[in-house]
């Protein structure tokens, strides 16, 4: 009891237990930066390509040189090239499947990434659903081309042309346009926000619209010409934005 007041003393009498006043600060408390996480987008984007482009090359030297057929050709050439070099069809599409994987983890982390960066326009979520969807159609035409390369499969000329041609509107086209979106979704925030070189950014939305565009291979087949144009520069943009968006943003 204070003796002037007869009210409960508010401060213990011994040092050793005396608790300090909390001092006022004048603004709010630092922010320390957002982890991010996740791996590293270029990192994936060169293990997506790796992946894919292997599987052209060694189902290509497996085939003796023969490449792979194009659902536009002549059917009877198309079921002897699957008869004869089953095996080089399943390995290509074994690593077909597997590129859908870190695809898919691309698109994952570079949209986390936009966010964390303060992108709250659609281009976050665009990228995210594009990347999502061309990771999809990539593991479909993956399991649809092992199917091919299934010797009982092959018995049935009508079911391999029918199965050729999923594969090819799967893992050609709908891959494709796709990720062209991925692609838009980057350039666009990577342009307007400075994310991106102003010149990586401008060159994204040429490949985007590329990659829209060969939409039309479904109703023109000389239209497919589009398809490895925007897939390979794509690949190659991928692999450089994964590698220069930041993972922090200076205000």
């Amino acid at each position: 009891m204070r003796p002037d007041s007869g009210t409960p003393a508010l401060t213990s009498a011994d040092p050793a237990t005396a608790r300090p006043a909390p001092q006022a600060t004048g603004g709010p408390p630092p922010r320390t930066p957002q982890a991010t996480g996740g791996p590293p987008p270029g990192i994936l984007a060169i293990v997506f390509t790796t992946l894919f482009v292997g599987g052209i090359a060694l189902g290509t030297a497996l085939a003796g040189g023969d490449p792979f057929p194009s659902p536009f050709g002549d059917p009877a050439g198309t079921l002897a090239y699957f008869r004869e070099h089953h095996t080089a069809v399943g390995v290509g599409a074994a690593l077909q499947f597997a590129a859908s994987v870190p695809f898919a983890l691309y698109a994952a982390t570079t949209a986390a990434r936009l966010r964390n960066l303060g992108i709250r326009a659609p281009g976050a979520t665009i990228a995210l659903v594009g990347g999502v969807l061309a990771a999809a159609m990539l593991t479909l035409s993956g399991l649809l081309t092992w199917v091919l390369s299934r010797p009982d499969v092959l018995t049935e000329p009508a079911l391999v042309h029918a199965l050729h041609n999923l594969a090819f509107a799967t893992g050609g086209v709908g891959h494709v346009v796709f990720a062209g979106l991925l692609v838009a979704g980057l350039a666009v925030p990577g342009l307007l926000a400075r994310l991106l070189p102003r010149g990586l950014a401008v060159t994204g939305l040429v490949i985007a619209a590329v990659a829209e565009l060969a939409t039309l291979t479904l109703l023109v087949p000389d239209a497919a010409v589009l398809l490895p144009i925007a897939r390979f520069t794509g690949m190659a943009w991928l692999i450089t934005a994964g590698f220069l968006l930041p993972s922090t943003r200076t205000r």
